[in-house]
């Protein structure tokens, strides 16, 4: 049986319910924006009864859809209170963007796939996002033109931090991303810009994200 609108914002209430808030995300902001997201609209079509499930989804070319408590988790560690300019690396369908437009006052997003970045600016503006900004680039080399940034979030893994981001962050701005070996294992890392440019590197949690390409990330 088709599942309506009205069961499918039900299906996002539980969610957030039982998938995020029962596994520790507590910021309020972050809460009431996975509330307000609607996930299925950032789906392939043939996966849109299946987007309040506990899992990643592939939305092509390679490259998915994060589960939602990872969307969550991950923006809470950016320690966002709201009103803040963030940097996003891998737009891909869109989904993280609108989760961070929510809180955040300005967007700058990223994507390298030229047709996933179209697709995001589309499924975006329907649903009247208008303070995310996208482009076609390689992210692993930020956007200077816009820094620096309260926040910056990288949705791909990579070998290292790019030292890039890193300088485009603002003096008690925080990068989260996902570190580790390619396809295999990664760490959630958080680095926040002290005073001085002094550099803080906590590690989250483990998790596996599709690769981050570029030139200072993976070449392949």
């Amino acid at each position: 049986m088709k599942r309506n609108s009205c069961s499918l914002e039900e299906m996002r209430l539980a969610m957030v319910r039982d998938q995020i808030r029962s596994r520790g995300v507590t910021n309020p902001l972050v809460l009431k924006a996975m509330e307000r997201v609607p996930r299925e609209e950032f789906v392939p079509p043939s996966s849109r009864e299946r987007a309040y499930e506990d899992c990643p989804l592939p939305i092509g070319y390679d490259q998915t859809i994060s589960q939602p408590y990872i969307v969550a988790y991950m923006t809470q560690a950016l320690r966002l209170c709201g009103g803040e300019k963030v940097l996003e690396i891998g737009t891909g369908c869109g989904y993280q963007a609108a989760v961070l437009a929510e809180i955040a006052s300005r967007v700058y997003s990223i994507e390298r796939i030229g047709e996933l970045a179209d697709r995001a600016k589309k499924t975006l503006e329907s649903l009247g996002y208008c303070n995310v900004e996208i482009k076609v680039g390689d992210g692993t080399l930020g956007w200077p033109e816009h820094a620096p940034y309260d926040a910056i979030i990288v949705t791909a893994g990579g070998p290292k931090v790019p030292p890039p981001l890193v300088e485009q962050l603002k003096e008690g701005g925080r990068l989260v991303m996902p570190v580790g070996e390619y396809r295999f294992h990664q760490s959630l890392v958080r680095v926040t810009k002290g005073v001085g440019g002094k550099i803080n590197k906590e590690f989250l949690i483990d998790v596996l994200f599709v690769p981050l390409l570029g030139e200072e990330g993976w070449s392949h």
